[in-house]
């Protein structure tokens, strides 16, 4: 018999190993708040509080009775300030050689700076510590904005106060006029109105959307006409004609915004329904 051929071993399984993926890592770069950029452009200063003397001084340089100091904030220490004409630094450290000192002075409240100084410009925008509370810088593109945003309210309160009815008119210019409405006529409550809205348009919309300005009014027009009497001591309100207590006003509180409150619950519907009958 013929040898049989040796039988080779069998090749063992080998196992798959799992893929691993490797995660890319991503570098992140951090971004760092760009710096404001300073703009070359002519700049305008007024006093605080309209104040508008011939001539003020505003302090230029560090002394002991006017200190000019600017805290940087980078190095942790504060830095005099000195305003000279020939140097290109507004900080005493950094100027170089001799130095010659200038004026600040406002001329009836206001101080124009052009752009060709700079260094005069910067100390007054950014480092003069009496910024914001001696003076202000002029910004004129904020100024345009609170000035169309005053029209736009303008605008809008002339044009309800035009559609106002007689009724609403009056309640709202008894808040500005008091009683002298009450002998006005519906032409002069409409003019009055009118000018009331364009001197005054926040005012006049907030009263506008007031319900409590109606009912105080009606609760004076009652009162005027004797349907309910206000005790002398502005504490107490009761019927003109039996004098049957209606309510007590809450304690340093208006005597007809506490009545408008008292109308709008369940006893004081009652009471307006009764009164609005009688104003009829």
């Amino acid at each position: 018999m013929a040898k049989q051929a040796a039988k080779k071993p069998a090749a063992k399984a080998v196992e798959a190993q799992p893929e691993i993926l490797e995660t890319p890592v991503v570098e992140v770069k951090e971004s760092k708040p760009k710096k404001p950029e300073w703009e070359i452009k002519d700049r305008h200063y007024l006093l605080t509080g309209n104040k508008m003397p011939l001539t003020f001084t505003l302090p230029s340089r560090h002394t002991r009775k006017y200190p000019l100091l600017w805290f940087d904030e980078n190095n942790g220490i504060q830095k005099e300030i000195r305003y000279a004409t020939n140097q290109n630094s507004v900080f005493t450290d950094e100027q170089k050689g001799e130095c010659t000192l200038g004026h600040i002075m406002f001329k009836n409240g206001h101080l124009h700076v052009p752009k060709e100084k700079q260094q005069l410009q910067k100390l007054l925008s950014l480092y003069h510590p009496h910024k914001g509370h001696k003076y202000s810088e002029k910004d004129q593109v904020l100024e345009a904005a609170n000035e169309l945003d005053w029209i736009e309210a303008e605008i809008d309160a002339l044009m309800a106060a035009r559609d106002m009815e007689v009724d609403q008119a009056e309640a709202i210019l008894r808040v500005e006029l008091g009683s002298k409405v009450s002998s006005m006529s519906s032409k002069e409550i409409k003019r009055d109105l009118l000018i009331f809205a364009k001197r005054n348009p926040i005012l006049f919309m907030e009263l506008a959307n007031d319900d409590n300005v109606q009912l105080r009014n009606f609760g004076i027009k009652a009162a005027e006409l004797g349907l309910i009497k206000l005790s002398q001591d502005q504490r107490t309100f009761t019927w003109g004609a039996t004098n049957r207590k209606l309510m007590t006003v809450p304690f340093d509180e208006n005597p007809y915004s506490a009545f408008a409150a008292f109308l709008k619950t369940d006893e004081g519907v009652e009471v307006y329904r009764s009164i609005e009958k009688k104003l009829i």
